[in-house]
């Protein structure tokens, strides 16, 4: 049987492989996306989770990436209101750390350097009397609001990977990449345990951390050395939901970093990041002790109630890609993305270095504007006006359609419809069907995770495992406590 051959095949399926697969196949490209574990099982569902603009990216001069993440908030919002929703900050000041005309300016220029159609912009705080102040420190009594949106970074990767296989891609997950070659000016990938082969015009490289594994693949290497990336760990903790911080909180400390407090699943607080150099395996990153006492440290500076190690419920880290510009810090490193296109008398293949997810969607046309010239004819990128599924609401708010959906199914208890609409959006009904109560959608297996749920994750969203499920797909895992998480690890394991 002769191979089968695609116009690209991407390699990674974190947020820029499956944004620039969703974006390929609307344009009418066959595609084929390949991810050696689980879809966003690495960096994308490791972030602080938000949609920003980058407010101290300012500090080192990143004009056009501050204006470019910040048009895109307004995007992605319309986008993917389900997943994605406008968050309030609240930065105090503190003596000793940036000025207040300083953090005014800046806060001018975020304001400002691209439009706003649905966030506010950014007010002076008298933290005394505002109740953005209450759960804060004493001594802290001015600061400043801003805005800008939370994601549920997972879901967000999820949901492009359905909307590229809607548009006729294939999706494989759990199949890395074993080599790439060239025959008869197209890529051959070899695929997974079996020799399974797929031909390729074009390839792109989004693999993350491990950019330059894949492209020492290939099997007669046309450069004197792979890209290289500059690996940074940020872990994050989560503790009980704080009291009174029901907005985001952004903590300057003494080493110039920001730390966010953000509200998080609905009874918690997620605090990070930290940044760290990552040696060895990016599957090896784990939180580390010190990055614990860095995170509680700065919280308990900042918030009324000190905080101690025993209530950290969960913790996780990741690591980002960086493009190595050569700074000292991590801190300094640019977040803005590069794209190295490998092309002349040979097929090209594209490496995808950096990035934010803020940034994806423009990452993602960059990318299939340098590979154009390559390709067949591509129709008109239409990513920037066409939802996510699910969040397709008919130009209604989230809220406003989300009512209605609670009328439709007044059988269920209102706060399990919630979370499944954040989860689902308008593809929630899919999981619903014909049921009218959550007795219909079999065995519960924990804050609501039902039996029909866990049978669309497998079906429809490629989930195989009990991580998949509990920690990605949803955020289950944190709700349960440690011998129900393990009684319904041991349920999912048979499933």
């Amino acid at each position: 049987m002769p191979d089968e051959i695609y116009d690209l095949v991407v390699i990674g399926g974190g947020i820029n492989g499956t944004g620039i697969a969703a974006d390929a196949s609307a344009r009418g490209l066959s595609v084929l996306l390949a991810e050696a574990e689980d879809l966003a099982g690495a960096t994308s569902s490791a972030s602080s989770k938000l949609i920003h603009g980058g407010l101290r990216y300012l500090e080192h001069f990143e004009l056009r990436l501050v204006r470019e993440a910040l048009a895109e908030r307004e995007v992605l919002l319309a986008k993917a209101p389900h997943i994605i929703w406008p968050m309030r900050f609240i930065l105090p000041h503190i003596a000793g750390m940036r000025p207040r005309a300083l953090l005014r300016a800046g806060l001018f220029l975020y304001d400002h350097l691209a439009s706003r159609k649905t966030l506010d912009r950014s007010r002076a705080l008298d933290l005394r009397r505002d109740p953005a102040g209450a759960p804060l420190a004493s001594d802290l009594q001015h600061g400043f609001s801003y805005w800008d949106c939370w994601v549920d970074d997972a879901r967000l990767v999820v949901l492009n990977a359905i909307a590229a296989r809607e548009a006729g891609a294939l999706i494989v997950t759990r199949t890395p990449v074993r080599e790439l070659s060239v025959d008869g000016g197209l890529w051959v990938v070899r695929l997974g345990t079996e020799e399974r082969r797929v031909r390729a015009r074009a390839i792109v490289n989004a693999a993350g951390p491990w950019v330059g594994d894949v492209a020492r693949l290939v099997s007669s290497p046309r450069r004197a050395s792979p890209p290289t990336v500059r690996l940074v760990k940020g872990s994050h903790i989560v503790v009980p939901r704080i009291t009174g911080a029901d907005d985001g909180y952004t903590f300057q400390h003494r080493d110039g970093r920001v730390v966010f407090a953000l509200p998080f699943e609905e009874n918690f607080t997620l605090i990070g990041t930290t940044e760290r150099p990552q040696f060895g395996s990016p599957r090896a990153a784990r939180v580390e002790k010190e990055e614990e006492t860095y995170l509680l440290d700065i919280a308990s500076r900042y918030f009324r109630a000190p905080l101690t190690p025993d209530q950290i419920v969960w913790s996780f880290a990741g690591v980002r890609p960086l493009d190595d510009d050569g700074s000292e810090s991590a801190s300094a490193v640019s977040r803005d993305y590069r794209l190295e296109l490998e092309a002349g008398t040979t097929p090209p293949i594209l490496h995808v270095i950096g990035g934010k997810i803020t940034t994806y969607r423009k990452l993602a046309e960059a990318a299939l504007k340098l590979l154009e010239p390559h390709l067949v004819p591509m129709r008109q990128g239409t990513t920037a006006t066409t939802p996510l599924p699910g969040g397709d609401l008919d130009g209604r708010t989230f809220d406003t359609w989300f009512d209605d959906f609670a009328r439709r199914n007044h059988g269920f208890n209102k706060g399990y419809l919630r979370r499944l609409a954040r989860r689902y959006g308008t593809r929630s009904s899919r999981i619903i069907a014909e049921a009218t109560t959550e007795r219909d959608l079999g065995e519960n297996f924990g804050v609501g995770l039902s039996a029909r749920e866990i049978a669309y994750l497998k079906a429809e969203e490629w989930a195989q495992t009990a991580d998949d499920i509990l920690w990605r797909r949803t955020k289950a895992g944190l709700h349960l406590a440690p011998d129900e998480r393990q009684r319904a690890e041991d349920a999912l394991g048979r499933i």
